[in-house]
């Protein structure tokens, strides 16, 4: 693949108000199409769709490299200076992580920086990083 397209994603939320707050209030994704039930978000130049519903959001954890890491979660890969300024606004900001901001897999092709969050409604979303994108898929 040479040209990377934006994904489209659609995740429950239990609260348009309080997801409108943290996407768009916290995160700065800007607000795209919205109906009663849905709105848009630009998060990263993809297509984050917040679907109002009263579902719960069952997680599990999977052990990854000394962390229990929620599943299901969704994220997004950001050059490395991005990721820090973020993990420090949202530190500024007295945001919970589910796992703090941290380098995993140190040492190692797979080595990158790393935090977890819940939005309001529990979807777990990660933000990573790698100094060198070209180790995103890099086996050895």
């Amino acid at each position: 693949m040479d040209k990377l397209s934006p994904f489209h994603l659609a995740i429950p939320v239990n609260d348009l108000d309080k997801a409108k707050e943290f996407y768009n209030g916290l995160l700065g994704a800007e607000i795209g199409r919205s109906d009663p039930t849905w709105i848009d978000f630009n998060f990263y130049g993809h297509q984050l769709v917040c679907h109002l519903t009263e579902s719960s959001n069952a997680q599990s954890k999977n052990p990854v490299d000394q962390h229990d890491v929620p599943v299901p979660h969704f994220g997004i890969v950001l050059e490395w200076d991005t990721f820090h300024q973020l993990a420090m606004d949202l530190k500024n900001n007295k945001v919970e992580f589910i796992i703090e901001p941290t380098i995993r897999f140190k040492g190692q092709v797979g080595e990158q920086a790393t935090l977890f969050l819940n939005d309001p409604s529990g979807n777990a979303i990660e933000f990573k990083s790698f100094k060198d994108q070209e180790n995103l898929f890099r086996k050895d």
